[in-house]
């Protein structure tokens, strides 16, 4: 007895579809995803290497020019006599007091930094509370700034440090003057000011030589 086999059942139209989606949905599923990709900006450091100098400063009022070296010579032993004279009054007070000093190494040491103190309290306290020495006093010599103006209190204190620094550096910072183009010793350059004649002096000048005026 042979048996026939069945027919195939016929699908209906929505069957059909609903394969056709999944095998549709299968397929997206079985791709490889894309990896998300980020973009990165790395930004290259640039140097500069450009040479900006710093612009040199120099006195711009040329009718009060830096005062002559003679006279600040002058100035600078009038105040060299008077800390001469006050650092032997302090070591006399000091021997008659019983003191005594040492003739080694620690003793020289104390009586280079007792000068230096001295000295150090005679141009700070005159620098700043005054803006000038005795010697510049008498000489008739006042501090401007470069640009020909009055002196601050900032510029005082730094003008005060360069005395120090002049000093500590076995008196170079004053011989500085002797180098430099504008002959500005290392207190000039430290401050940003300058020496000059006094108003007064400076326009007694002016009549005496009127063609430089």
């Amino acid at each position: 007895v042979e048996f026939a086999p069945d027919a195939p059942a016929e699908e209906s139209p929505e069957t059909i579809e609903e394969q056709v989606r999944r095998r549709a949905a299968l397929r997206v599923a079985a791709r490889p995803r894309r990896a998300d990709r980020f973009d990165i900006t790395v930004v290259q450091p640039r140097f500069d290497f450009s040479v900006n100098e710093a612009p040199v400063l120099h006195p711009q009022d040329d009718e009060r020019p830096v005062a002559d070296l003679r006279e600040r010579r002058l100035a600078g032993m009038i105040d060299a006599t008077i800390l001469g004279a006050t650092c032997v009054g302090f070591f006399l007070a000091f021997r008659a007091l019983g003191g005594e000093f040492s003739a080694n190494r620690f003793g020289l040491a104390a009586v280079l930094a007792s000068i230096y103190l001295v000295y150090a309290q005679y141009f700070v306290l005159f620098t700043i509370f005054t803006g000038v020495t005795p010697g510049m006093m008498l000489r008739r010599i006042e501090v401007l700034t470069l640009d020909g103006g009055a002196p601050s209190t900032n510029h005082l204190i730094w003008r005060s440090f360069g005395y120090l620094l002049s000093a500590a550096a076995v008196g170079l910072g004053f011989l500085w003057a002797w180098w430099d183009d504008d002959h500005l010793t290392w207190q000039d350059r430290i401050s940003q000011t300058y020496v000059t004649a006094a108003a007064e002096e400076a326009h007694e000048q002016r009549i005496a030589n009127p063609q430089q005026s």
